[in-house]
């Protein structure tokens, strides 16, 4: 282990440096480098390929138990202490997670709606219960603000509009494609925090308009809709912290592919039992 360790770092370190830090010696190195390589150190090598081939798909989000879920679902056979130690040995690792703040601007609103989630972040049917948030995103051009409605039964991105503006008009907007594309029955809950877009009464009055019950968390909870919270922090630490976006329509097209292209139809999701969103409702019916 320890001169496959130093095999995989030389082209960075010295060998010498390497073998003195490990405690062996260079011609113990040497030796076991020239001989024939065993069935096993073959077999990691091809492994090695087909593991790092699934972070740059995953764009580097996977830890190792997501990668080991995702060569098993390809055809791949391994353990899974395998995929993490050679995911350790070779410095592969998931992006870090970044904190981020969620501004927006007042509104004339109306009394805080009920909780009517209370938490329980899950449902047996798709358009039961859409969760829903907004946050921003720095381009050299400005800020870049995005909404978005989340279904709670596939975690499926159904609705999201980006704009300049943290307003009303974003609000609805991602309203507004969320229920053309999923035309639910009325009363699907819609929970968000307290935040005054959500609260105003144009956006109470679209909501009554199609039948839908607004639900609203505690002031200052995350945990209250932590589901929202999770997706904007899964963009930001597998996208937005490692981009810097020249214009807003730079990061707009970014943005658009993340969701639409990774995240709703190629990112597994552990509480999907490791399917993708797009995949999860397509085998059980959902139009």
């Amino acid at each position: 282990m320890k001169y496959a360790f130093i095999q995989a770092r030389e082209a960075r370190l010295s060998v010498q440096r390497l073998c003195e830090v490990l405690g062996v010696s260079r011609s113990g190195f040497y030796h076991w480098r020239g001989r024939a390589r065993s069935a096993r150190a073959l077999v990691n090598e091809r492994l090695l390929d087909v593991i790092r081939a699934v972070h740059e798909r995953s764009r580097q989000a996977y830890g190792a138990l997501k990668t080991w879920r995702a060569l098993n679902t390809e055809g791949v056979r391994c353990g899974k202490h395998r995929v993490a130690r050679l995911r350790k040995l070779h410095g592969i690792e998931a992006r870090r997670k970044r904190r981020f703040r969620v501004t927006v601007e007042h509104h004339h609103t109306a009394p805080a709606a009920p909780d009517l989630v209370r938490r329980q972040f899950t449902t047996v049917a798709a358009n039961r219960i859409w969760v829903g948030d907004m946050t921003y995103i720095r381009t050299r051009e400005g800020w870049l603000h995005l909404a978005m409605l989340l279904d709670l039964y596939s975690r499926r991105i159904v609705g999201w509009a980006m704009g300049e503006r943290p307003d009303l008009a974003l609000a609805l907007g991602a309203l507004k494609m969320a229920v053309m594309h999923r035309q639910p029955e009325p009363g699907l809950i819609h929970h968000t925090d307290q935040g005054p877009l959500y609260s105003a009464r144009a956006y109470r009055d679209a909501l009554r308009a199609h039948g839908v019950r607004p639900s609203m968390g505690g002031k200052r909870s995350a945990y209250d809709n932590a589901c929202a919270e999770s997706f904007f922090s899964s963009l930001k630490n597998e996208l937005v912290h490692h981009c810097d976006f020249a214009s807003r329509e730079q990061a707009r097209t970014a943005i658009f592919d993340y969701i639409e292209c990774f995240y709703n139809r190629q990112r597994l999701h552990a509480t999907l039992d490791y399917q993708a969103p797009a995949n999860f409702e397509r085998l059980r019916g959902v139009s």
